[in-house]
């Protein structure tokens, strides 16, 4: 759950704009020290060029984009890099080559449990679109049978 304070600052911010909530209108509401805001930001301009430039990485690395040869599809663009949870967790980040992650039984199936996680935050974000119903239930379907499947390895 948000803090509240935060919640009703960016709704201050969102009204003041016809509705719009801007991210440069909301670090200039956050420079003021005494907003509820201004705790989130790095105001060191340093820190924050570094944590820029390694945000910048990071884009450079998630468009990286080559046909490579799947199976049963032919060549098709994949990402070069992906980046397993397991690594951002315990190993400080990082990005390993898709192809060496597919070749690789077990980083296939930590990829996988990647993909089915984020496939469960996709069904939460986007539960109230009843114009994506069918996309649910085929989540829904598939999530229960990997839940199932692996209630029965675990008997």
């Amino acid at each position: 759950m948000s803090d509240p304070g935060i919640l009703a600052e960016l709704e201050r911010i969102a009204a003041a704009h016809g509705g719009l909530l801007r991210p440069a209108e909301v670090v200039r509401a956050a420079r003021d020290p005494r907003s509820p805001l201004h705790p989130h930001f790095e105001w060191d301009d340093s820190a924050a060029a570094q944590k820029y430039r390694l945000w910048q990485a990071r884009q450079l690395i998630r468009v990286a984009v080559e046909p490579i040869e799947l199976p049963r599809s032919g060549k098709s663009p994949v990402r070069v890099w992906v980046s397993l949870g397991e690594d951002r967790k315990a190993n400080g980040g990082g990005y390993r080559l898709v192809e060496a992650i597919l070749a690789r039984s077990e980083l296939r199936k930590r990829l996988l449990e990647d993909a089915l996680k984020e496939l469960e935050i996709f069904e939460r974000k986007y539960a109230h679109l009843q114009e994506l119903a069918e996309v649910h239930r085929a989540i829904r379907v598939l999530l229960s049978k990997r839940r199932a499947r692996r209630w029965r390895r675990a008997a």
